[in-house]
């Protein structure tokens, strides 16, 4: 495949020269939250919203998301906005809904029959990195999707696990130029889960940006110390709107644009 895939997500396109970032809340809450913050991200300049509805957690007690009410509150915000949803699909039993409310369909990459089903749709996918899988794995993974017909993939880089206990993972930046060399495929970088936590995102966003990743996926959230899950590793809105400031110098060094 010896030219760069390119993948249109609503007129949004990873691969090419513009940068595309995905910001929003971790999980989506209420009507209002998700609203307002897509509202905040995209002034700062997103150009996609992220919100999970289904929220796969290690622990069974976990908040596990609003489901079918979630989307649909996603589905509000985008009517609100015209950003784009990009959220993680868990059953193959939701696909065809998925498909029909969803621009972007994120995905961890282990249940091989809900990839193949996604492969037999035209949607673009978000494939998530899992936190123990080699780059090969990874791509792997990516051919199941391909392998059914669909070419519409994105990977994400989200953090492996290693000896380090400081952070919640380690976020592996080698892997962006790697996946550039041994694959034709985006890659977008979430420095939000990478970390866990919020002062470490920047740094690591702008570390993504210059060694060459298609974009960023960013949890952003108007009352973190009140966030449902995950509120320790999202931005204020005032602090997403200044990286994506600093974010547009460091994409004109490396020739992108944001």
């Amino acid at each position: 495949h010896p030219e760069d895939s390119i993948v249109d997500v609503a007129g949004r396109k990873f691969g090419g020269k513009k940068l595309q970032v995905i910001a929003g809340p971790c999980s989506v809450e209420t009507q209002e939250q998700v609203t307002e913050i897509a509202k905040d991200v995209k002034a700062a300049g997103a150009t996609l919203m992220r919100g999970g509805a289904f929220k796969p957690r290690t622990s069974p007690y976990s908040f596990q998301g609003l489901k079918e009410k979630g989307l649909d509150f996603l589905k509000n915000a985008r009517a609100a906005t015209g950003l784009p949803i990009v959220t993680e699909i868990m059953s193959p039993y939701m696909v065809e809904r998925f498909v029909e409310d969803v621009d972007l369909i994120a995905r961890n990459m282990q249940n091989f029959d809900l990839l193949k089903e996604l492969g037999k749709t035209n949607k673009p996918i978000l494939l998530k990195r899992g936190l123990a899988a080699t780059i090969e794995e990874w791509l792997m993974a990516a051919e199941y999707i391909m392998s059914e017909g669909n070419e519409n993939v994105i990977l994400c880089e989200r953090g492996i696990r290693t000896f380090e206990t400081y952070t919640r993972n380690t976020l592996d930046v080698s892997a962006i130029p790697a996946v550039k060399r041994l694959s034709h495929l985006p890659v977008v970088v979430d420095p939000s889960h990478a970390a866990g936590m919020w002062w470490m995102v920047e740094p690591l966003a702008k570390a993504a940006v210059a060694v060459g990743a298609d974009g960023l996926l960013i949890e952003v959230h108007n009352d973190p110390e009140a966030a449902w899950c995950d509120g320790a590793q999202s931005l204020k809105p005032d602090r997403f709107a200044k990286l994506m400031g600093d974010l547009r110098g460091i994409a004109n060094i490396v020739g992108r644009e944001l």
